[in-house]
């Protein structure tokens, strides 16, 4: 797709721009596909892999970026924390990944996609990925964990779940609420009534607080950690250093907007570079004939590291997650695995 193409599409989906009512018999048909098969499972017709552990699915209804990944990182970490042995099954978009490939902290971003990488290094739980995500559960079992988090997969109906938590954007929420592509959405609104969390990114919005009480929820907000050099991981920086000052800020993720503001909400004067997600980055992208900082999302750095020099730096996210820090939704997920836990030996 064009970027042309995106930003009209954009403009459609969340500022009203006509062009909605001629994409609409696209959406009639995208809805009938979706509806068939997700019956195909519910029916019986196809058998989805229920794995022996726990699965959790953090996924979203609208398609770009609502702040999945720094939710199941958080999450995953949490977990850790509190004795279980979380791992992360991904799809591994950027990459031509076709069998399960266990991702480490060395993996190349581009054979293994840029966020299982960037989760690898952020969690140091097991993280692998797959298209398959039945495949990819199997594969997480074989390596002993004791519950899956799913990176998206909300529609991947081939996988059973046992929790399910959507992630919304608390700007852009549901644009104008109608299906691809005609509007952002993967799945209709209503979806939204037979999942056990919803999570919002940013602040809730009055569109959202009408699902408080239907459905366990949270708050969550991304907050800027300390800034570390991508050619030099040791060497790290506050992030305070550039207030006032102007950077390069780039970005090559769902909704690049987000992290823009995020700098600008710390008192840093952002030049913006926005690139397609899981864009691959070469030299020429940075060539922009000065010596000022560039500052990037974790995501990018880790596809970075060959073209970085003194100049870049990633900026890590961490995640405030209100009202009780995900109290709930962590003691949910370990209810979830008592029987589990139960069966093993003393």
């Amino acid at each position: 797709m064009s970027s042309a193409t995106a930003r009209w599409l954009e403009g459609v989906w969340y500022d009203g721009r006509a062009g909605a009512a001629l994409l609409a018999p696209l959406a009639a048909v995208f809805a009938l596909s979706a509806a068939f098969r997700r019956s195909m499972f519910r029916s019986g017709w196809r058998r989805a892999y229920r794995p022996k552990v726990p699965v959790v699915v953090i996924g979203n209804l609208a398609v770009g970026g609502t702040g999945k990944s720094p939710l199941v990182a958080s999450l995953a970490r949490l977990l850790r924390s509190r004795g279980l042995q979380p791992g992360i099954l991904s799809r591994g978009y950027g990459a031509d990944v076709r069998a399960p490939i266990r991702v480490t902290r060395e993996s190349d971003a581009r054979e293994v996609g840029d966020e299982p990488v960037m989760l690898a290094r952020s969690t140091g739980v097991e993280v692998v990925v797959c298209p398959d995500r039945a495949a990819g559960a199997r594969a997480l079992e074989s390596l002993g964990v004791d519950v899956i988090v799913s990176d998206d997969g909300l529609q991947h109906y081939a996988l059973a779940r046992d929790l399910e938590v959507v992630v919304v954007d608390a700007r852009r929420g549901l644009g104008n609420g109608r299906l691809l592509p005609a509007g952002p959405l993967r799945e209709s609104a209503q979806r939204l009534e037979s999942v056990d969390w919803v999570v919002i990114n940013g602040g809730e919005t009055n569109e959202m607080s009408a699902w408080r009480g239907r459905v366990g929820s949270l708050v969550m907000q991304l907050v800027p950690e300390a800034a570390r050099s991508v050619a030099d991981p040791l060497a790290w920086h506050r992030v305070e250093r550039w207030r006032g000052e102007r950077v390069h800020a780039v970005a090559g993720i769902g909704h690049p907007a987000r992290f823009f503001g995020l700098l600008r909400a710390a008192g840093i004067e952002p030049i913006e570079h926005a690139f397609a997600d899981h864009h691959a980055f070469t030299a020429a992208d940075f060539a922009f004939g000065d010596g000022l900082p560039i500052l990037m999302t974790s995501k990018d750095a880790v596809k970075c590291a060959g073209l970085a020099d003194a100049r870049f730096w990633e900026i890590p996210v961490a995640t405030r997650l209100l009202p009780d820090g995900a109290r709930g939704l962590v003691e949910a997920i370990e209810t979830l695995c008592l029987p589990s836990k139960k069966s093993e030996p003393a």
